[in-house]
């Protein structure tokens, strides 16, 4: 955070108004750290404005109760022409106890729009923690030539649900989009996927990819996939791709044979499930996550 003082003992220290801002003599500038919400985050549709490459990370927390919280959040990302934005989460609420007490309800509204030409909306997320989690990030590709991406890891454990997905809606002509979902089932955890791909008519050209991966660690846990598809325009093309495993005793024995721990057999195994996720956060990111997916994992093989 940024803050701003105002110079109130010089010439031309009155602030003036121009249409929609204003400009304000500064006598100073200092720099100091910000935990708090962040409600807006925009860069003005001036020709000669721009945001520096670069990446801001929110923090929330909630105290660990015996009853259920909830967490409703709203993000929206518009991208015009030529602009890129990837938003990335890594979230890690309070799941509840072993036997399902407890926990937060994590109900989140994600959406994007590509709105101008060749833009560009990247979503990665790991969830691994919460009660429930419903979460579908979308990306409304308007402009020509515009691209969507959603990357997500999901892990559940003890009596833990995640239904997460994303809508993947076709507009403008020679637009992209890729979707990677990785789910994690253990314990009597329930993930499911529900995913949308749209192509109107007006979607010349348009392409998609999309693969579903789940893991199950138990005998009690579940996966289950809702792919929705609807295609309207004879030029589209979209691909579909989808998988079903569980860590087999061959591969337990096959690390144990060599020293390695059952514990980091298992999280090694897990880390390569998620290694085409865990590539597009952020370095910083990327290491918690793992973390964070070891943790949430404790217990849940032998």
């Amino acid at each position: 955070m940024y803050v701003l003082y105002y110079s109130e003992k010089t010439r031309g220290r009155r602030a003036i108004r121009r249409y929609d801002y204003f400009l304000v003599p500064i006598r100073k500038t200092e720099r100091q750290p910000y935990d708090g919400f962040v409600y807006n985050f925009e860069t003005a549709s001036e020709p000669h404005s721009y945001l520096v490459k670069g990446f801001a990370v929110h923090n929330c927390t909630a105290p660990q109760r015996d009853e259920n919280q909830l967490h409703a959040a709203v993000v929206e990302l518009i991208a015009l022409d030529d602009a890129y934005i990837k938003y990335s989460t890594v979230q890690n609420w309070y799941p509840g106890d072993a036997q399902g007490v407890g926990g937060i309800y994590n109900f989140v509204t994600k959406r994007g729009e590509c709105r101008g030409r060749n833009a560009h909306i990247s979503w990665t997320q790991v969830e691994t923690g919460s009660a429930i989690t419903w979460k579908y990030p979308s990306c409304v590709l308007r402009g020509a030539g515009s691209i969507g991406e959603f990357y997500s890891v999901a892990t559940v454990n003890n009596h833990q649900q995640a239904d997460t997905g994303t809508k993947m809606i076709h507009i403008g002509p020679d637009t992209r989009s890729t979707i990677i979902s990785k789910g994690i089932s253990a314990g009597h955890g329930q993930n499911a996927y529900r995913g949308l791909v749209k192509i109107l008519p007006s979607a010349q050209g348009a392409r998609n990819f999309t693969q579903c991966d789940s893991l199950l660690m138990g005998a009690k846990c579940g996966a289950h996939t809702f792919p929705y598809v609807e295609v309207k325009n004879p030029s589209a093309t979209v691909e579909h791709e989808a998988s079903t495993s569980k860590i087999s005793e061959d591969q337990l024995f096959y690390c144990l044979a060599r020293g390695i721990s059952e514990e980091d057999a298992v999280n090694m195994i897990v880390s390569g499930f998620c290694k085409s996720v865990f590539k597009e956060l952020p370095m910083e990111f990327a290491v918690e996550a793992q973390k964070l997916l070891g943790v949430s994992l404790e217990g849940a093989v032998g």
